[in-house]
């Protein structure tokens, strides 16, 4: 497995010639009290091409105190992020059903690291991860991950909502999410064919839009104490049902 090694670009020129060579950037971290033409030019495109950014204050640029950072330092992921209709259509020209996760706000790392080693082992085509507010392939993710998140497609997308009714109604793709919120149990759903399991973050769930979208909703029974499971468990436990029900 090749190590991980966290890349950086430093200074504002230096990331607004990044962006615009379609460089995978996480997210830039801004100086707060930054200013000047240069420094604008890079905010709009930070704001055109959808980059995560952050103003922070001087103490976080001190372990790049070294490095002519000029007040702006971006994070470039270590995997290229793909196109989520490049993966389909590959997918379905092999004449294999579509199977995806689409993971909504699912912040932590280790978690997400974790939810990649599964779906890799369990032949997911593809994670679908929002622009924003999810998590980062980072270190601690591709080390719980097993290196699984050097060999499954990521993918990014604006808004999932309008991608959930693009595979519901386009392509045909079966949404089934994941929440207590139901009394259907996910050994009774239906999960042959196209399908795109939709997980949420332990605290805050599935966004309201995409379990409208959803075709089912099913819950994982809990017999014991604790109300709910690790989300990467719960993942693991639903994909293998969708294998179980394809006889693989």
């Amino acid at each position: 497995m090749a190590k991980y090694r966290q890349e950086y670009i430093f200074g504002i020129r230096s990331v607004i010639e990044a962006i615009q060579q379609g460089k995978e950037i996480d997210k830039v971290m801004l100086r707060t009290g930054v200013r000047g033409e240069l420094f604008q030019t890079l905010f709009n495109l930070l704001r055109e091409n959808n980059i995560s950014f952050q103003y922070l204050p001087d103490e976080a640029f001190k372990p790049f105190a070294d490095r002519n950072h000029q007040g702006v330092l971006a994070e470039v992921s270590p995997v290229a992020y793909q196109d989520i209709d490049e993966v389909l259509d590959a997918v379905v020209a092999k004449g294999e059903q579509p199977f995806i996760m689409i993971l909504d706000r699912i912040t932590d790392v280790r978690n997400f690291g974790a939810i990649a080693r599964t779906a890799e082992c369990a032949g997911v085509h593809a994670l679908v991860i929002p622009n924003k507010h999810s998590a980062k392939i980072s270190s601690d993710a591709i080390k719980t991950s097993a290196g699984a998140l050097y060999h499954i497609p990521v993918c990014r997308v604006l808004n999932l909502k309008k991608f959930a009714r693009e595979l519901k109604f386009s392509r045909n793709i079966k949404l089934i999410a994941s929440s207590e919120k139901t009394d259907k149990l996910y050994t009774d759903a239906d999960m042959t064919g196209g399908i795109a399991l939709v997980m949420g973050s332990e605290d805050t769930g599935i966004d309201e839009g995409l379990l409208k979208i959803a075709v089912e909703t099913v819950k994982i029974p809990m017999l014991g104490n604790i109300e709910s499971l690790n989300v990467s468990a719960a993942s693991a436990i639903l994909m293998y049902e969708v294998l179980r029900q394809r006889k693989v």
